[in-house]
């Protein structure tokens, strides 16, 4: 049952080498974890020890590695205690750190649009797959994120042209622009150069744009609340595309031991219980939704 899991996830004791806060409780930060950074694949997650006098772990998403330097990076909202208890932790200290954990993304090359959509704490792993497909010169990723919050990070005039884009729709992520990945903002806080409305309203203006030969080339990812996840299910299937989603949900063991994380699964046999955290988080969007 674990076999493909098996010698794969480490515990390592990873100082944390920075930690920055950000409007609306968000935080990034990342920690010494070489072992977890070595072996990290978008989509992957890690489960942290928030406290050393909180017994249980939480799963935070993976936003970035660097397998040279050994860091491991997260971005995530406090939003209960065990987050809340991450947020207080200081440059220098130790957290346990178990990862990296779960099935990741699989982009295929016959389909070489990929479309990423992140919303709030859906955007690290759009993050990580940007950073892996901007290395493969077959893939033209377009990344769309959404928040109701301010982003965590400094929006800016993006110069990277992206055709079918509403007018004045400019404002990206500088990270993904420097590292020329096209990128656009959406909300419906009306932040200067978003969009107004959901991350799958300006997918839809985009893949409106396309004709249906490029449509064929087009491969959604997405990551975000369960309607969010939900709402992109939909569009693919409405546009014929295929969809890969990432579920969020909670955790105990997050190594496949307690089943406490299972959701029901469309298979070719019939409807099957599958764990998020090891046979997942990734999942065909038309078998989960």
């Amino acid at each position: 049952m674990h076999k493909p899991h098996r010698g794969t996830i480490y515990v390592e004791d990873a100082k944390v080498l920075a930690h920055e806060a950000f409007a609306g409780e968000q935080y990034i930060m990342r920690v010494q974890a070489p072992r977890c950074a070595e072996k990290a694949q978008p989509g992957s997650f890690a489960h942290l020890q928030c406290d050393p006098m909180l017994p249980m772990r939480r799963p935070l998403s993976i936003m970035r590695t660097d397998p040279r330097a050994g860091w491991v990076e997260f971005l995530y909202k406090a939003v209960g205690e065990g987050t809340r208890l991450l947020s207080r932790r200081k440059l220098g200290e130790t957290i346990s750190v178990m990862g990296p954990i779960g099935k990741p993304f699989q982009p295929h090359g016959d389909r070489p649009l990929t479309l990423l959509l992140g919303g709030g704490v859906g955007i690290p792993p759009m993050v990580f797959l940007a950073s892996s497909l901007r290395s493969n010169p077959v893939y033209q990723p377009l990344v769309i994120m959404g928040s109701e919050v301010p982003f965590p990070f400094k929006p800016r005039p993006s110069e990277i042209l992206v055709p079918g884009m509403p007018e004045g729709v400019i404002a990206t992520m500088p990270l993904l622009e420097d590292w020329g990945v096209a990128c656009r903002l959406t909300s419906g806080a009306g932040f200067p150069g978003c969009h107004e409305g959901y991350v799958t309203d300006l997918a839809r203006l985009w893949l409106d744009t396309l004709s249906e030969e490029k449509r064929r080339q087009v491969e959604i990812f997405a990551c975000g609340p369960h309607p969010m996840l939900a709402a992109c299910a939909r569009l693919a299937e409405q546009y014929r595309i295929p969809c890969q989603v990432s579920l969020e949900e909670f955790m105990a063991c997050a190594v496949g031991g307690c089943a406490g994380c299972v959701v029901e699964v469309k298979t070719d046999q019939g409807p099957a219980m599958k764990r998020v955290c090891v046979d997942g988080p990734v999942f065909d969007a038309k078998t989960v939704f």
